[in-house]
């Protein structure tokens, strides 16, 4: 059984705005460039981040079993007394919601996992995101925080009762901008609230290879 991993201090360059005393918990690592070659977990989160594009393909069904097999992995790794106790938020996808591409594969999971640990759960959509940004394992460009910030809002029809413990959860935890933004964003609307991130992976970034040349 997979358990999860907190981000400390020896994963903070790879996710350069996260602080110290953010909790961030992780239950794989992803290598990036190398796609489905990269083992067991890019294969998960390739299928996983599929676009709505490719539904109704014969390749649509990997999908589908990324989205089970995340959903139980998380199930198991939890506590299942925090679940209860938890509010459940995914951090946006790049997509808003009045996109013909919006995909709320993260939210899927959320639904899935009180269920399957058999307790009552409290899921939210309580960030919603307001205009489309390119996704982030598709572009070149990386936003900060604050540009990330400036296109989220609080959810009013989500937001009562006010949540005590909020899990955020996306799939892969990159630079850290989403969660940062997201973080904040809760924190700014409910005072003395309790944030932690959970990701099904974490980006690595590979040592760079020297290869030395013949001494002259």
């Amino acid at each position: 059984m997979l358990k999860l991993s907190k981000v400390d201090g020896l994963h903070l360059p790879d996710h350069y705005y996260l602080t110290p005393s953010d909790n961030c918990l992780f239950l794989r690592e992803y290598v990036p460039g190398v796609g489905f070659s990269g083992g067991e977990t890019n294969n998960l989160i390739s299928n996983f981040k599929k676009g709505l594009d490719r539904k109704g393909r014969p390749e649509w069904r990997y999908k589908a079993v990324a989205i089970k097999q995340i959903a139980q992995e998380l199930a198991k790794a939890l506590n299942t007394e925090w679940v209860s106790m938890a509010t459940l938020v995914p951090i946006p996808p790049s997509k808003t919601k009045h996109n013909q591409l919006y995909d709320d594969r993260m939210t899927q999971v959320l639904h899935q996992i009180p269920t399957l640990q058999g307790v009552n759960g409290d899921v939210r959509e309580l960030i919603v995101q307001t205009a489309d940004m390119p996704a982030a394992h598709t572009s070149d460009t990386r936003p900060s925080p604050d540009e990330m910030r400036a296109h989220y809002i609080i959810d009013n029809a989500s937001a009562d009762p006010a949540p005590r413990v909020v899990g955020l959860f996306d799939d892969l935890l990159t630079t850290g901008a989403h969660f940062r933004a997201a973080a904040d964003l809760v924190i700014e609307r409910f005072s003395g609230i309790t944030i932690i991130g959970i990701f099904v992976a974490r980006r690595i970034i590979p040592e760079i290879e020297i290869e030395w040349g013949p001494e002259s």
